[in-house]
């Protein structure tokens, strides 16, 4: 049964992606772990085989054939997911990278052109495989007023992240997508989320997330999904089943099952993290804090291209590395760990570890502490930063001492 239009996103998120339940006769999600199907007869299912191989869909009197080729789970997730990015359709895949990389090795071969803009900061991993010559592409990378300026006839993509990590840089979307003028343009939203953001609406040809964090939010299943259309969507599926990224559809059951609560997690944590940012602000040990919303904002993103300021913080400590080093050892409600967009916070160092293979122009300092903010009670989480701060105040005090 098709839903009524238009929904609010937080009833979208409830109740996209599960038109076919009630034709099955359940209410909760299902899922399907068959790694293959019986087929109709050989010509069906060869023919079945043949549009998915190829990027297309399942032919109904052909089946599935193969769980490489397409999965029920799996595909409803795809669906609630496009429909809260205000997309045709979205594409799954076993990891964020894995949707990274299908995007690059989709648009490379789709039109020979192998040159790719990057506008800096991005995720670490996603700059160390665009700068590693992997995937046989060549990539120039720049700020956001420079992407006119980089794009070459021979330039077949634009990657772009915004919120950037990890200091939470705001990229105008519409802005890159005119300095692009038709290169197709990703963006990565796994920051903003579709709650917040949604990058097709701004003229982008791709919304990527890492769904391990925030669409997931529970820290148990990694997957990357990519909303677009369906021309896109069948060059995708085709590097998909090709290359085997297909994401789990357990993992699938799992993100299906965390967007119904992902737009309450992310009014909560965003509550949070502006909370967070301003007590660190106040703090004598604090030397910068990075939050959108938190400083000025001139061109208007807050309001125009983000409906709000996310879950994300990160500041720089004075000390350098030793005070930072301090701080990430000292808290008890922060987890010292990777990843991000749980019910739980964490706290990491992106020099040492998102961004280590990130080359030493572009890495950020050593100095800087990234925040993922959870559920818990704000007071708690400042009360724990507070206290990891003025443990590295004191060993700095007392390291002056000895001098």
């Amino acid at each position: 049964m098709d839903l009524p239009s238009p929904l609010h996103p937080d009833t979208l998120a409830v109740h996209a992606g599960r038109d076919d339940l009630a034709g099955l006769g359940v209410h909760a999600l299902p899922i399907d772990l068959s790694t293959t199907n019986p087929l109709p007869d050989v010509d069906l299912g060869g023919y079945s085989y043949e549009s998915m191989a190829g990027g297309g869909r399942p032919l109904e009197s052909g089946g599935y054939v193969y769980a490489r080729l397409w999965n029920p789970t799996v595909a409803r997730f795809e669906s609630a997911l496009a429909e809260l990015e205000h997309a045709d359709t979205a594409v799954a895949f076993s990891s964020g990278m894995a949707a990274m990389t299908a995007v690059i090795l989709a648009h490379a071969s789709a039109t020979g052109r192998r040159h790719v803009v990057a506008v800096r900061p991005l995720y670490g991993g996603t700059d160390h495989l665009l700068g590693s010559g992997l995937l046989g592409v060549e990539t120039t990378f720049c700020d956001e007023d420079g992407v006119a300026g980089s794009i070459r006839p021979d330039t077949g993509l634009i990657v772009l992240e915004t919120p950037a990590n990890p200091t939470l840089d705001l990229v105008d979307i519409a802005s890159v997508v005119a300095q692009a003028d038709g290169v197709p343009v990703v963006v990565d939203n796994t920051f903003a989320t579709p709650v917040l953001q949604n990058p097709l609406d701004l003229g982008a040809a791709m919304a990527l997330h890492s769904a391990t964090k925030y669409l997931g939010g529970h820290g148990d299943v990694i997957a990357g999904v990519v909303a677009c259309d369906e021309t896109t969507a069948e060059a995708l599926r085709r590097v998909r089943a090709i290359t085997g990224g297909l994401l789990h559809p357990f993992g699938a059951y799992l993100l299906h099952r965390g967007l119904a609560t992902l737009p309450m997690r992310m009014q909560r944590q965003q509550a949070t993290a502006q909370r967070v940012a301003r007590a660190l602000a106040d703090h004598p040990h604090v030397a910068e804090v990075f939050h959108p919303g938190l400083d000025d904002d001139p061109r208007g993103l807050i309001g125009r291209q983000l409906r709000g300021t996310g879950a994300m913080v990160a500041f720089r400590v004075h000390g350098g590395y030793a005070a930072a080093s301090t701080v990430l050892s000292s808290t008890r409600l922060f987890t010292h760990a990777v990843s991000l967009g749980g019910v739980d916070s964490l706290i990491q160092h992106p020099a040492a570890l998102t961004h280590r293979p990130v080359p030493s122009e572009a890495r950020p300092s050593a100095d800087l502490i990234r925040l993922s903010i959870g559920l818990e009670d704000p007071g708690d989480l400042i009360g724990d930063l507070m206290s990891a701060l003025d443990a590295a105040r004191a060993d700095a005090a007392t390291a002056a001492a000895r001098s």
